[in-house]
């Protein structure tokens, strides 16, 4: 074997021991060695790839999987707390509270926050470290006897006998006729919103506060003493601004804390603590609820009364001038059970709160000779002034009231009058407070001089709630409701005068808010002509977009008395039928191209409105007015009333 085939068998060999060393496969193979699949450099297939790479594949993959699972896992929960979890998010107590500014005192009265619906503030004040309350929220929530002349800076709260007076910036008050004194100021103002101490309110109501200042300062306040629904907490709670574990936190109350209950909404409650916090707990972290009635040593001030020691049996007289003075044994010659004439003797002359009178002493002993008392009306209309703009005028000043009750007084005692007839129609929703305060102040005044005070009012509606009802039923002798102008010379369309369900209704309402032993139901002598006809084209398009619009009739009445009406139906030749909704009688008549109707008061009706004042053990009946009768409906009156 010469040199150079001993050289190719050397390299051979080397490299069949370096093929057997490497794996198939493997990176460091020299590129065009083999194919992959074909035979060898000694003839044999490369191995397969090995059990441990197919793991690592595999685990590869598992991995990989569980990882995806994980994410979706947590996604997952995520989405799943942000829906059901438990929200860690607070409540801004200073938004939640009405605070603005650093004096503002929130003010939580029994189950309301002052800040709520349409109250602009917060409800108080800190001055000097004294908390007071805003007056309108005193009057509104708290006790409505107080009462804020903004045009004479005078704060008054009357009293049975006469009123507490305090003037802006003082600590002295006048109390009836003694003058007394306090360590702090009593009332602040800021502009023309008035601001009271609240130690002070609390001598004159039944209440009691408690004034927090943790974490924001607040005055919790309790003057509802009717039966309520108290529970206490199982366990350590949060309360949240609304129902639902989304909802922000308020606060945090502890096992056993006493809370209570304003609304069941199954799952969640909505509580108030004691500490002025209303919101709502989980149902089951409470305790059984229970009934709770907190029983109070306060005396409320009793505003005693003047009462005749029989049914009354009033009638209005209708006087416009001293002649109609000289009329009086007429208008009584044929009564029958008349115990009260009420002459319309004093009116408002001008809105300083002057009167002017027509009352006249001949007149009240006519009458005390007959045995019938005499309570002369006064009235803000049909005299000097006769608008609402001025009554509010009148009424609004605290020396104008005086004056006004002055002088009523005065003649009322001149002559010999028995009593008052308040008769004021001209009574805004603004002047609301302002005529309940004369109310009070003329009953004062009455009881000290032994004259009976009734005061008159239209059926209770929810747009003459400015009347106060209650509160007169309180300090009035009597309250009467006028159960008729159920249709006026204003309405749209014509109807009834008085009809069964409006005088039915009346009463009913009126029973709520004032006593039957206090209670006068007026029922009406007189009835409307009316007078219907098509409106025309020109009418119609005048009225477009105006309540009018929606009648297609143009209506005109006027009032008429039993004995008028009675003749009109025989000059129209007309029978009257009776209508079993109004319980009255009703006729209806063409002539002229204009169409008559008439709701009749007559025997019939009048009897079924006192059956009504009778069955609800009223006081007594009134009547609009003497003259407008038939003198037989005495002997219907008498059946019932007396």
């Amino acid at each position: 074997m010469d040199e150079r085939e001993k050289k190719a068998e050397y390299a051979r060999k080397a490299f069949q021991q370096n093929a057997q060393k490497r794996r198939p496969g493997c990176s460091d193979q020299r590129p065009g060695s083999f194919r992959p699949g074909s035979p060898g450099l000694n003839g044999q297939r490369p191995r397969k790839k090995s059990s441990r790479a197919r793991r690592r594949r595999r685990n590869l993959i598992i991995r990989t999987f569980i990882f995806i699972v994980l994410i979706i896992i947590v996604v997952m929960g995520l989405l799943i707390w942000k829906k059901y979890g438990s929200s860690k998010e607070k409540v801004d107590l200073k938004e939640y509270y009405g605070i603005q500014n650093s004096d503002d005192l929130a003010v939580v009265v029994d189950d309301r926050i002052m800040s709520d619906g349409e109250a602009a503030s917060a409800g108080g004040k800190l001055f000097d470290g004294v908390p007071y309350i805003e007056y309108s929220v005193v009057r509104d929530y708290i006790n409505e006897r107080f009462y804020w002349d903004s045009n004479e800076n005078v704060l008054l709260y009357t009293l049975p006998d006469g009123s507490v007076s305090v003037n802006v910036g003082s600590n002295e008050y006048t109390d009836v006729k003694e003058k007394k004194s306090e360590d702090y100021v009593i009332l602040k103002t800021e502009g023309k919103t008035a601001y009271i101490a609240l130690s002070f309110i609390k001598q004159y109501t039944d209440m009691e506060y408690s004034v927090e200042n943790n974490p924001i300062s607040r005055a919790v306040i309790e003057c509802d003493w009717s039966e309520k629904e108290v529970s206490t907490l199982r366990r350590d709670t949060k309360v949240r601004y609304q129902g639902g574990v989304k909802s922000p936190i308020l606060t945090e109350v502890s096992k056993s804390d006493k809370v209570w209950i304003l609304e069941d909404e199954n799952d969640w409650m909505k509580i108030r603590t004691s500490d002025g916090f209303i919101g709502y707990v989980k149902t089951n972290s409470l305790k059984k609820v229970t009934k709770e009635v907190v029983s109070r040593d306060f005396k409320e001030p009793e505003y005693t009364n003047i009462s005749v020691d029989h049914t009354i049996n009033m009638a209005w007289h209708n006087v416009e001038n001293d002649t109609a003075n000289s009329y009086i044994l007429e208008m009584i010659a044929n009564t029958k059970g008349l115990t009260t004439i009420a002459p319309t003797w004093f009116n408002i002359s001008d809105t300083d709160g002057n009167i002017s009178s027509l009352a006249n002493s001949e007149y009240v002993n006519y009458a005390h000779k007959s045995n019938i008392d005499v309570w002369a009306t006064l009235r803000d209309f049909h005299g000097g002034i006769n608008s609402y703009d001025e009554t509010y005028e009148v009424l609004s000043y605290t020396s104008k009231r005086e004056n006004l009750i002055n002088q009523v007084i005065a003649a009322a005692l001149q002559n010999n009058i028995d009593g008052i007839n308040l008769d004021f129609e001209l009574v805004s929703e603004e002047c609301g407070e302002h005529f309940i305060q004369f109310v009070r102040e003329l009953s004062v005044k009455c009881r000290q001089n032994a004259l009976v005070f009734t005061v008159d009012n239209y059926v209770p509606m929810p747009y003459n709630k400015q009347y106060h009802l209650t509160e007169q039923g309180k300090v009035a002798d009597y309250v009467i409701i006028m159960a008729y102008d159920e249709h006026t010379e204003s309405s749209y369309e014509a109807g009834s005068v008085s009809s069964y369900n409006y005088v039915k209704d009346g009463i009913k309402n009126a029973l709520k808010a004032v006593p039957a032993t206090k209670l006068v139901g007026a029922i009406p002598f007189y009835t409307r002509l009316w007078e219907e006809t098509p409106k025309t084209e020109e009418e119609l398009a005048e009225q477009a977009g105006t309540e009018a619009a929606g009648y297609p009739n143009k209506v005109t009445s006027r009032a008429v008395g039993m004995d008028e009406a009675k003749e009109l139906l025989g000059s129209a030749g007309v029978n009257a039928e009776w209508d079993n909704k109004t319980k009255q009688n009703y006729a209806q008549w063409e002539a002229d191209s204009t169409i008559y109707k008439i709701w009749l008061e007559d025997s019939e009706s009048i009897e079924e409105k006192l059956k009504l004042i009778k069955s609800n053990k009223l006081a007594g009946a009134a009547e609009w007015r003497l003259g407008w009768e038939n003198p037989e409906i005495w002997n219907l009156i008498i059946q019932y009333v007396n």
